[in-house]
């Protein structure tokens, strides 16, 4: 799959947070403010596989039906690794 730059840009910017969080740990900040952080990491990364679940999702319904097959197979594999990541 090819992945767009607003795939990639959001990874970018994760990537960013869990520098950020990192750095909290080295300068010991509060245990909450890191928590806090973390929670904001693991949503981001929530959205993003989500994002990535429903272009592929889309991308393969479209071949699908060009085929003349039935996309609800496809729907239950997306809906599966969503359920999974969480």
């Amino acid at each position: 799959m090819k992945y767009d730059a607003q795939v990639k840009n959001r990874m970018k910017r994760i990537e960013g947070q869990v520098k950020g969080l990192l750095k909290m740990m080295e300068e010991e900040k509060d245990c909450r403010d890191v928590v806090t952080q973390m929670s904001a990491v693991r949503n981001a990364m929530d959205r993003t596989a989500a994002l990535i679940v429903s272009m592929n999702l889309e991308r393969c319904i479209r071949e699908e039906q060009m085929n003349g097959q039935s996309s609800e197979e496809l729907i239950k594999e997306a809906v599966n690794l969503l359920v999974k990541s969480r």
